[in-house]
């Protein structure tokens, strides 16, 4: 490992730890380096507050002078909520800019690197670019495309049931399977389900992991189908949007509104998957968890709206030709259409198998 991969790591790392709580921005890591000495680290800890650039700099003062600074993205060009760090860096006197990936917004993208390099500071990009794409794989979506980074995961038998057919489904998988879901959870800003995931489960849909955030609980629900009585409306923990058609129960949509839930109306057969996704990047959500049922994860999957796929597998077998499966839908006609899995990541968590993939859609 070279110099500049050991000090660009390290500001990957603190980074990282950071996941849950930037966005929508991304995650960035910082680190000033002087005469072979760490003398800076920063990283962004919340939207609206200093990017790790600012804090490492202050943290170097005047140290930073003539040194150089490793930072896992492009420092910004513009005037947002702060201000742009390509200038803060020119002003403290950086001899060099390392970077591991230049910023994806193709509006913004090479702006800061000319900054630098306008102001005769030495600049090289590309140093563990790959790890910092993949780190940043949500803020990289939805910069570009405005709708959130869609992540479908489920808990699955060998045989790929999610419940009995008796629809019993507690619990298929392990205790500590479970808590990396909880940790998931933290780290996306909305979990997704549908109407009858609610009336089978009476799920709570949050964070049960300390200091963990609670994610914004999306219910799919066509007619309005979902129980007055049910946790998500009720129990205060997060907020619940339900998504639902023209096709739905007037008084309900009050009643539900009075709980304190938000009811947004997209068109009148179905909920469109697509127009959830939309409304949810125009309200600044960019990254969302499928906790669904055969049909919800069918509807993102047909529509190659899902990103990332996390699947719990416990080795159990349920069988029954009655027994729900995580994908449902009308299926494929051929085998040539299968949704392929690719950049595969498989991980033992307790008795359970943890399967990490992206889908490619042929």
């Amino acid at each position: 490992m070279s110099s500049h991969e050991f000090y660009m790591k390290l500001a990957l790392d603190n980074a990282m730890a950071m996941k849950g709580q930037t966005d929508p921005n991304p995650l960035v890591g910082s680190v000033i380096v002087n005469e072979n000495r760490i003398v800076g680290v920063g990283t962004h800890l919340k939207a609206g507050e200093p990017h790790a650039e600012i804090h490492a700099l202050r943290m170097a003062g005047e140290k930073a002078r003539g040194g150089t600074i490793y930072v896992t993205l492009e420092p910004c060009s513009h005037h947002g909520r702060t201000g742009p760090c390509a200038v803060a860096i020119v002003e403290a006197g950086i001899k060099k800019v390392v970077i591991a990936s230049l910023d994806p917004n193709p509006l913004v993208s090479g702006r800061g690197v000319r900054i630098l390099e306008d102001a005769g500071i030495e600049v090289e990009v590309g140093i563990l670019e790959e790890k910092s794409r993949k780190m940043n794989e949500v803020f990289n979506k939805f910069i570009v495309q405005k709708i959130p980074f869609v992540t479908l995961k489920s808990g699955i038998t060998l045989d790929g049931k999610i419940a009995s057919h008796t629809n019993n489904s507690k619990w298929i998988t392990s205790a500590e399977a479970r808590q990396d879901v909880h940790k998931l959870r933290n780290e996306n800003q909305a979990i997704l389900v549908g109407v009858n995931t609610v009336i089978h489960d009476d799920p709570e849909l949050t964070t049960r992991i300390p200091n963990g955030r609670n994610p914004i609980r999306v219910i799919m629900d066509s007619t309005l189908k979902i129980p007055l009585g049910s946790k998500v409306l009720n129990d205060q923990q997060a907020e619940t949007w339900v998504f639902t058609t023209e096709n739905h129960d007037k008084k309900k949509k009050e009643r539900i509104e009075e709980l304190g839930a938000k009811v947004f109306i997209t068109n009148t057969s179905q909920v469109n998957p697509v127009r959830v996704l939309e409304i949810l990047g125009e309200n600044l959500v960019s990254s969302l968890l499928i906790e669904g049922g055969g049909t919800i994860n069918a509807a993102f999957l047909e529509n190659r709206l899902v990103d990332k796929t996390i699947f719990y597998i416990a080795p159990k077998l349920i069988g029954g030709k009655g027994s729900p499966s995580f994908f449902g839908g009308t299926g494929i006609d051929k085998m040539a259409d299968a949704i392929e899995l690719t950049d595969l990541h498989v991980t033992q968590i307790g008795p359970d198998f943890k399967f990490t993939g992206y889908p490619k859609y042929n």
